[in-house]
C-alpha cells in the first residue's frame, strides 16, 4: 500500500504529464445546476446589476432565477468563479469594474459591509448592514 506522499506524488506526476500532452483524459467537472439567486444575493445585487456587472443579459438571469432556463456549461462555469471568487472575475472583466460594482472610486475588498447607525423613534440607536449592492442585511442590536 502507498503513503499519502506517494500518492501525492503519483497525482502530480499526472498533472505533469497532462499539461506536458502526454496524458489525456482531465475534465473539468462543471456542476449540472446552479443556483444563480443565491450566488447574486449573496454579493447584495439586483438582478440588473448582476447582469451589467458580469455580463448577462437581464432576460438570462430572470429566465434562469424562475427556472424557466438553465444556464449553459460555459455560463455555468463563469457562475461558479463568480461565486468563488467574484474579485477575480471583476478584475478580469475590467479592472475599473470593481470600483463600480461597489459604488467606489477606490479599490474596495469585496463584498463591501458598510456599518452605519440609525437613530430609532425612541432615541435608541440601532446599526444596520448594507452590502455592496446597496441592499440591506441582517439588524444589529
Amino acid at each position: 500500500m502507498k503513503s499519502q506522499f506517494e500518492q501525492m506524488m503519483d497525482g502530480l506526476d499526472d498533472v505533469e504529464a497532462f499539461l506536458a500532452g502526454e496524458r489525456e483524459g482531465f475534465k473539468a467537472h462543471v456542476p449540472q445546476n446552479v443556483d444563480v439567486k443565491a450566488i447574486r444575493n449573496r454579493l447584495g445585487m439586483t438582478q440588473a446589476r448582476f447582469s451589467n456587472t458580469f455580463g448577462f443579459s437581464l432576460n438570462a438571469i430572470k429566465h434562469w432565477e424562475g427556472g424557466r432556463r438553465t444556464p449553459e456549461a460555459p455560463a455555468r462555469t463563469l457562475l461558479m468563479v463568480i461565486d468563488m471568487n467574484p474579485v477575480a472575475v471583476l478584475s478580469a472583466l475590467n479592472p475599473g469594474s470593481l470600483a463600480a460594482a461597489v459604488g467606489s472610486s477606490k479599490h474596495t475588498p469585496f463584498p463591501v459591509r458598510i456599518e452605519r447607525k440609525r437613530q430609532m423613534s425612541r432615541g435608541v440607536s440601532r446599526g444596520k448592514a448594507y452590502s455592496a449592492g446597496g441592499g440591506k442585511s441582517a439588524t444589529k442590536s
